[in-house]
């Protein structure tokens, strides 16, 4: 393969690619570049959001909240009679001194938490430090999708404490459905063909029960709506990468006894920072991937969007604005920014800048519906019988700060210059309505 060959690629790969359209390839071509979409914009929009920076806030939330989860976890785990259990299976992943520290932290933690006047103040700096690391998750989740407010209060209190109490029990249970079949297994050796096939099946058990995990955090984190079927396979990679990193985390701990020399007794903090920030770029890099191939039509001519003019700007606002004034004359309900998007063909982040500015100029209003709909909904903002395409100018021209020490008066020809060209503008399209466009 020639210069001019690699070139060729290259520009398809990072251009041309973009501006293929369905009808120009057959469904199985198609498939092959909506994976390579997939994969190309999820590595530039992890790297664009600056999702590494995210993911160290969370190691330092996690670093605060690491000890509670785990006090939970074992408390739970107890209840159902399968601490012992559950225990052994924290300490094979860990260095032996590590795992001496860590139970030593989590028996001092609920003693403290269950004993005299502690219990009280125990219990809720337990919760609270929980559900402040979800709450940062959450945030992280809707900035990746455009996400603007958070759940309500109402929302936060039933969702998360349904994690807070449904995680810990599906760890317990997945333990022990480990142990049953590893114990099954053992009874099954003289069985040549069948033995073998179930120990398989037996290891795959993490693998699986961390995607699912993982799958369902996907779909239930972002205060939106996720698709089931565009999380599976970002949950499938994520959840075999977070295996993969644990899995040399845990056997590459014998080749760095040397920072017991460095850190002394302080050593496994540096080495669960590590980890910890890998993990949450892992997990944030499969959201990424999942907000891109659910979104993945609205990506073509992304480079444009980076760059749009000002005409266009202008032009895509004045779609936006017409189509939501003509549902609400109609009857019809309102649009998310999903539904616009691709009603439109008009890229997916565009189209939320876009109506996130027209809420700004109070051109539009979000209709958040009731608890159980997470898309927000736009409707237009004033009486759409007022609402034309001069005034959508003018809200546009004048949203954004004036407070500067340059005097128009010292400039009068170029002041009412500008001024007049806008008022004539203005003037002839005064009368021309959204609804009518």
């Amino acid at each position: 393969m020639n210069k001019e060959q690699i070139h060729h690629w290259l520009h398809f790969l990072t251009d041309d690619i973009w501006r293929v359209t369905d009808d120009e390839v057959t469904p199985l071509r198609k498939r092959l570049y909506d994976s390579i979409k997939v994969v190309s914009l999820s590595t530039t929009q992890f790297l664009d959001d600056r999702l590494p920076v995210r993911a160290s806030a969370l190691t330092y939330s996690t670093l605060f909240a690491i000890i509670p989860i785990l006090a939970l976890l074992f408390a739970i785990a107890r209840a159902f009679g399968m601490g012992a259990m559950v225990e052994a299976q924290f300490r094979s992943g860990m260095m032996s001194q590590q795992a001496e520290w860590i139970f030593e932290w989590i028996e001092s933690y609920l003693q403290h938490a269950q004993s005299g006047v502690f219990i009280g103040v125990g219990i809720v700096m337990l919760l609270l430090t929980i559900l402040l690391l979800i709450d940062n998750i959450e945030r992280s989740f809707n900035a990746i999708w455009q996400v603007k407010h958070p759940r309500t209060m109402f929302r936060k209190i039933t969702d998360y404490f349904s994690m807070i109490l449904l995680l810990p029990v599906l760890t317990v249970l997945s333990a022990g459905i480990t142990i049953f079949m590893t114990t099954y297994v053992k009874n099954l050796e003289n069985f040549l063909l069948l033995a073998p096939v179930l120990k398989f099946l037996v290891r795959l058990i993490p693998y699986a029960l961390t995607c699912v995990m993982l799958t369902g955090l996907f779909v239930f984190m972002p205060n939106t709506q996720v698709r089931l079927r565009h999380a599976l396979l970002p949950g499938l990679v994520a959840g075999n990468a977070f295996q993969a990193w644990q899995y040399f985390y845990i056997n590459s701990q014998i080749w760095v006894t040397g920072y017991n020399a460095i850190y002394g007794s302080f050593a496994a903090i540096p080495l669960f920072l590590i980890w910890a920030q890998v993990s949450w770029c892992i997990c944030l890099f499969g959201a990424e991937m999942n907000y891109v191939s659910q979104n993945l039509e609205s990506f073509s001519f992304g480079k444009e969007t980076a760059n749009i003019s000002r005409r266009y700007h202008d032009f895509f606002c004045t779609i936006i604005l017409s189509t939501l004034c003509k549902r609400f004359a109609q009857g019809e309900p309102p649009l998310s920014a999903e539904e616009i998007s691709r009603l439109h063909r008009i890229p997916i982040r565009l189209t939320q800048q876009l109506l996130y500015e027209l809420v700004d100029i109070k051109l539009v209003y979000e209709s958040f519906g009731d608890e159980s709909e997470s898309a927000t909904r736009y409707l237009p903002g004033i009486d759409i019988n007022r609402l034309s395409v001069g005034l959508l100018l003018e809200r546009i021209e004048s949203n954004g700060s004036e407070d500067f020490k340059v005097d128009p008066e010292q400039y009068p020809a170029s002041w009412e210059a500008l001024i007049d060209a806008r008022q004539e503008y203005q003037r002839q399209n005064g009368t021309v309505l959204l609804k009518d466009l």
